[in-house]
């Protein structure tokens, strides 16, 4: 009988054992960060690629340098960012060519027109070369995937866009607008596609939806009372026009002066 009892009490340890066992094992751990370790993984040299790879992957790449070479147009000069204090060839050049063509699309499908369009200067990431024009050109003009896309601005946002322009001190591409800067740095002589600015109307303006969104501090997108995304790329636009025209022009119209 004692015997009996102190197996009783043995079998109750142990249960309680197992018990508080299986609690502990299924509750959960906290692991904590000991070490960390690296190597260095070899990168292979240029010209010493996998043949199997390389055999694979130049079709496609043939195929690809071939559309990317095929030449557009032609440019008889270098146009650049770094030509003008306020204007550039090539900043006038992307923003007439933003109007124009994206014209062919707002007024297809908004039956409404673009007013102007405004661009920023360190989004230009090449030049436009002397010689012959590729689709290469514009990727590497435009290298980033934006989209362009039309805000609808009242007056008082225009007016913004001047003194933008004006704080900045760089040539951004723009078009469709000019304007002088007076002694107290100041717009006027404002004109809008070559008529008086009007601070009571509506006008609609082309960027790209970097800008459209505040990149480059350009606040005044955001007050915006109407936005249409074109789905047009930037770079699409530039190759679209390469293909359409002949000669690339330089623009030589004065867009902004000072007193």
């Amino acid at each position: 009988m004692v015997k009996l009892k102190k197996y009783n009490g043995f079998l109750k340890l142990f249960v309680i054992f197992l018990t508080l066992f299986f609690i502990y094992s299924c509750s959960p751990k906290n692991y904590n960060l000991t070490k960390i370790e690296g190597k260095q993984l070899p990168i292979t040299e240029k010209g010493a690629e996998t043949p199997e790879i390389e055999s694979f992957i130049k079709p496609y790449r043939d195929h690809i340098n071939k559309d990317l070479d095929s030449i557009l147009a032609y440019s008889p000069e270098t146009l650049d960012k770094s030509s003008g204090k306020w204007q550039t060839t090539i900043g006038c050049l992307l923003a007439d060519v933003c109007v124009q063509r994206g014209n062919l699309v707002f007024k297809k499908r908004e039956n409404k027109t673009i007013d102007l369009c405004l661009l920023n200067h360190g989004g230009i990431r090449a030049i436009l070369p002397k010689g012959n024009v590729t689709s290469r050109t514009a990727f590497e003009i435009m290298p980033f995937e934006n989209n362009l896309v039309v805000i609808a601005l009242k007056g008082q946002q225009i007016l913004d866009i001047a003194a933008y322009i004006i704080k900045e001190k760089k040539p951004q591409p723009l078009s469709g607008m000019t304007f002088t800067i007076a002694q107290d740095k100041t717009a006027k002589n404002i004109l809008i596609q070559g008529k008086p600015f009007d601070i009571n109307k509506v006008y609609y303006v082309a960027t790209n939806d970097y800008l459209a969104n505040g990149g480059d501090n350009m606040s005044f997108f955001a007050k915006g009372v109407q936005k249409f995304d074109l789905n047009y790329k930037l770079r699409d636009v530039l190759i679209d026009y390469f293909k359409e025209v002949d000669t690339i022009p330089a623009p030589r119209d004065i867009r902004i002066t000072e007193e």
